[in-house]
């Protein structure tokens, strides 16, 4: 196994605007880099469970039940899309007091309703994990892949906190929640008529 070649596959995938990137960013924005640190283990620690899961065999269990995956893409776009609207109607940055950070086990469930991550998951599994392979084999591959969305999600946070300081006033602030937003709005639309 290349772990090389895995990482040059994964990434394009891991930092273009998808709807983890996009809510992590809104979120960094919103409540700064630390107080986004729960989602964030949410969502890996999620991811690597998710990860190996169909790295064991998971996927054969969904082929034979593709109306699973299909509740999934559907609860998923669902959900980003709210998560969009809930960020467009948001205020001004200061007025966080009363909002709160997505939080560890909203990460986790961004994650598991997040049909994109199941695409890559499988392509990148049909490409580098050897029909007979083993437990170690499956564990790197997730482990290499969690980390690098990690780093992934942990930079594009960093720009939204950093863009924060920037639109720290009240009309910059809006403005800012709408642009993630829209954003975010577009990519949940993506999702639900791809």
């Amino acid at each position: 196994m290349e772990f090389g070649a895995l990482l040059l596959f994964l990434f394009p995938l891991a930092y273009s605007p998808g709807p983890g990137n996009m809510l992590f960013a809104a979120n960094g924005a919103r409540f700064g880099f630390r107080s986004t640190l729960p989602a964030t283990l949410g969502y890996h620690l999620a991811t690597l469970l998710v990860t190996t899961a169909l790295g064991m065999g998971f996927s054969t269990a969904v082929g034979a039940a593709p109306r699973a995956l299909l509740i999934v893409q559907l609860a998923g776009s669902l959900y980003v899309l709210y998560l969009a609207w809930s960020l467009w109607r948001s205020g001004s940055i200061d007025g966080a007091a009363e909002a709160r950070p997505l939080g560890f086990w909203g990460g986790a469930v961004l994650l598991v309703l997040n049909p994109k991550a199941y695409v890559i998951i499988a392509l990148m599994f049909s490409q580098f994990l050897p029909a007979s392979s083993d437990l170690k084999l499956v564990a790197a591959i997730a482990l290499v892949f969690t980390l690098n969305n990690l780093l992934a999600f942990s930079l594009w946070t960093l720009v939204g906190d950093a863009l924060a300081r920037v639109f720290r006033n009240d009309s910059n602030a809006r403005l800012l929640n709408r642009v993630f937003g829209l954003m975010l709005g577009l990519v949940g639309l993506w999702m639900l008529l791809s």
